[in-house]
């Protein structure tokens, strides 16, 4: 049996789902960058969630980016740091 073909749900899907609805409708802001490229890179390689995944293409296009233009601007901005800071907590940075 071949799993090859067999598109997997996201174990985030659901917490991300409503991050790029937002971003979809939101404009390009130094915040919206960092999760967009975050989630450019959570889902890039992923076997599924093709959804987000076109979602997360429309949102460079529409923003008039290019994945390297993103990444570009995002390295600048976490180099800077700051980007995820809130509510007085230490800044966090998700990698799952």
């Amino acid at each position: 049996m071949s799993k090859a073909n067999k598109d997997q749900q996201h174990p985030l899907y659901n917490r991300d789902r409503p991050i790029i609805e937002n971003l979809l409708v939101g404009e390009a802001t130094d915040y919206n960058l960092a999760e967009l490229a975050r989630l450019r890179i959570r889902y890039s390689s992923f076997p599924g969630a093709r959804d987000i995944q076109s979602d997360l293409d429309k949102i460079l296009v529409q923003w008039g980016l290019s994945e390297e233009e993103l990444f570009e601007k995002t390295r600048a901005l976490h180099s800077r740091g700051g980007i995820y800071k809130s509510r007085g907590k230490k800044e966090e940075e998700d990698w799952n």
